[in-house]
Formats: structure tokens, C-alpha cells, sequence
């Protein structure tokens, strides 16, 4: 019998056999993707910060609604963190109010940084588009 790698999918008590996809040969012939796509709306209007190494950054939150379960009487929100980097989208996040709607594409990263306690890190979406869903006239 062939040894057995234990994953997400395995109790670690039966054994199995990896499925094809977790071969190393298949794992490299898998493309890897990292895409996300939000529509919310901004919750706080855009913040600027001047970084250490000298590069501007452009913060914003973006509050999505979660689909209602059945049942539920209350409405239950994911808040996320949202960067821009370019020009560009700075001049855009920044031109944003709170309570507008927009679309967000970009890919999700983790970001360290020194905090109060030492070392700390957070996941955030480096945004890449971002576009207006509500016009202003519509707030």
C-alpha cells in the first residue's frame, strides 16, 4: 500500500488516497488564482498616509452585505479593507463619499507591519479597478 498525505478533506484517521489534483505533478500544472470582486458601499471617506519609505498610500472600508439567512432578523455586514496604490486609484478612492456604492476589483494580500505589540499583519484587497455603482445624485 502507498503511503497516504492527509488533507483539508481528510480526518487524519481513515486513510486515503490523494485525489489527482494534489499529485505534485497536477499541483504544478494548476494555475493559482488570486481575484477578488466586491461591490459595497464606503463606510468612512478615504484616508491619505505618507508611508516611511516615502510612497503614498490610499485607504478606504468598503461594507458588503452578507445574503440574509433564513430566519435572521438581523442584517450582517463584512467590512473590508481596501488599498490603492496607483495614482490613479488614489485620485478615485479619494473622490469617494461615504455611503456611495462601488464595485472593488483587485486581489487579496496580507500585509505586516509593526503595531503596539510588536510584529502584526492584516488581509486587506489591493484594489486594482474601482468604479462607481450609485451615481452621486443617488446618496
Amino acid at each position: 500500500m502507498e503511503p497516504t498525505v492527509p488533507g483539508p478533506w481528510d480526518d487524519g484517521m481513515t486513510p486515503t488516497s490523494d485525489p489527482p489534483a494534489a499529485t505534485p505533478a497536477a499541483r504544478s500544472e494548476t494555475p493559482h488564482l488570486n481575484e477578488v470582486a466586491l461591490v459595497g458601499r464606503v463606510s468612512v471617506a478615504p484616508e491619505r498616509r505618507d508611508l516611511p519609505s516615502g510612497d503614498q498610500l490610499v485607504t478606504l472600508r468598503l461594507v458588503v452585505d452578507r445574503p440574509p439567512e433564513r430566519g435572521a432578523t438581523r442584517r450582517r455586514v463584512d467590512v473590508i479593507d481596501v488599498a490603492c496604490w496607483g495614482k490613479r486609484l488614489q485620485r478615485t478612492a479619494l473622490s469617494l463619499h461615504p455611503d456611495e456604492t462601488i464595485r472593488v476589483e483587485g486581489a487579496l494580500r496580507r500585509r505586516f507591519f509593526l503595531g503596539g505589540g510588536g510584529r502584526a499583519s492584516r488581509y486587506e484587497v489591493e484594489a486594482n479597478r474601482l468604479a462607481r455603482v450609485t451615481a452621486r445624485g443617488d446618496r
